[in-house]
């Protein structure tokens, strides 16, 4: 009797990888076979979930990587080198804004940080060694939609690659379906929804021809690091969803083999279970942050609310352009008292759990500015729309009465 399929993908905890004979075991080293040698590089678990994530943005392929940092980081790094340079968007994370700013930095690596209110500031920071635009689509916490088109579009005239963080709008937005080259996530955030787990991933659009690419040589030069492979040949020879991306499977075989920022099976297996109910939890975080963001509208103790549900003029057509008449799960607001109001409004939440997470099927609240921005000049986090009085709400999928009675109590206490 033969054994049924489980309904479940199984956790494989294996570190190694038993090979069928010695030939085998030198095709999967050699780069001509298909196969697993050992999990740092790939693993039965993770090749599900990054098959999964690759078919819900709509892209070739897709690599697993420990944290979404990670997965940032791996991104970025397989396309440039010492003396090259990046244009990226000036509304980050502030650990995205730390990597590019500083850390790649000490390692020859320039950043160009410019305003995305207009794209041809792209266009006006490019250059010859520019290897890659890089920008969130629902940037944290300024939340004002990047325009993807309008910055592929630009990259498409320069041969530069766009690379959305799209971790605040899975399943909602569809960057590739506007030019992006290739999407990155952390799966920690909604692909899990339930904060159990880091994780993240980096997808592939295939839309983008890095073998034929003269902006791109390492991906067309002979790779030292593996013997003087041409990645963007090598890697057309095999056949499985791996093999699609030559930009991937040279992430896979060089960077992820070297820095070793593989992903658990385990975290793995609990991001699958979170992505079973994406298409449910991001309309109901939407809907849920669009009544946070209009009960809180006009509240004296409160200057400003950001949410793109309250967006106008030309940031109001993005809303509609790339969240498809969605509004997203993050609420910013401006407390009347800066730090300190913000301090005292965060402690008397109750219902909201005072973390610096965000995604999760509960709501969270924290003070960017003393947090997850901490490490930035303060014109600097004027410029990605944080202030002193900043607070920044992951709305979850609590009742909203409840939501808006907890909100309502902390700000009489403020």
């Amino acid at each position: 009797m033969g054994i049924n399929p489980p309904l479940i993908t199984p956790i494989h905890m294996s570190a190694a990888y038993e090979f069928p004979d010695a030939e085998a075991a030198a095709g999967i080293f050699g780069l001509e076979v298909d196969g697993h040698a050992y999990s740092r590089l790939g693993n039965p678990t993770l090749n599900v979930l990054e098959e999964r994530v690759a078919q819900i943005d709509g892209g070739v392929a897709a690599l697993s990587a420990s944290t979404g940092q990670a997965a940032v980081t791996l991104a970025i790094l397989t396309l440039v080198e010492a003396g090259d340079n990046v244009v990226a968007s000036n509304e980050l994370f502030g650990g995205s804004w730390s990597l590019l700013g500083a850390t790649l930095k000490r390692f020859g690596i320039e950043t160009r940080f410019v305003s995305p209110e207009d794209p041809e500031n792209f266009d006006r920071a490019t250059d010859g060694r520019t290897r890659l635009y890089f920008g969130e689509t629902l940037p944290n916490p300024r939340l004002r939609i990047f325009p993807i088109a309008e910055v592929a579009g630009i990259g498409a005239r320069h041969g530069v690659p766009l690379i959305v963080d799209n971790t605040l709008q899975p399943f909602t937005c569809r960057p590739f379906e506007h030019g992006a080259a290739v999407t990155v996530y952390s799966g920690t955030k909604y692909l899990g929804g339930h904060g159990a787990a880091l994780g993240g991933l980096i997808v592939d659009s295939g839309n983008f021809d890095w073998a034929s690419s003269d902006r791109h040589p390492v991906m067309t030069d002979p790779d030292p690091a593996y013997g003087n492979v041409v990645w963007g040949e090598r890697s057309r020879r095999l056949p499985d969803t791996r093999g699609r991306s030559s930009y991937l499977f040279k992430a896979r075989e060089t960077l992820l083999r070297d820095l070793g920022m593989s992903l658990s099976p385990f975290n793995a297996w609990l991001i699958l279970q979170g992505i079973e109910t994406l298409a449910l939890r991001m309309p109901a975080h939407s809907r849920n942050a669009k009544r946070v963001a209009e009960h809180l509208t006009g509240h004296p103790k409160i200057v400003a609310v950001r949410h793109p549900a309250l967006a106008e003029g030309i940031e109001a057509e993005h809303v509609e352009r790339y969240l498809g008449g969605g509004f997203g799960p993050m609420v910013t607001v401006e407390l009347e008292g800066g730090r300190a109001a913000g301090a005292r409004f965060i402690e008397a939440l109750r219902l909201f759990s005072h973390v610096s997470n965000v995604g999760d099927v509960r709501s969270l609240a924290t003070h960017p500015a003393s947090t997850t921005h901490r490490q930035l000049p303060e014109a600097d986090l004027l410029a990605a729309g944080i202030t002193q009085g900043s607070v920044r709400l992951s709305v979850g999928l609590e009742h909203p009465d409840d939501l808006l009675h907890d909100l309502d109590q902390a700000l009489a206490a403020v």
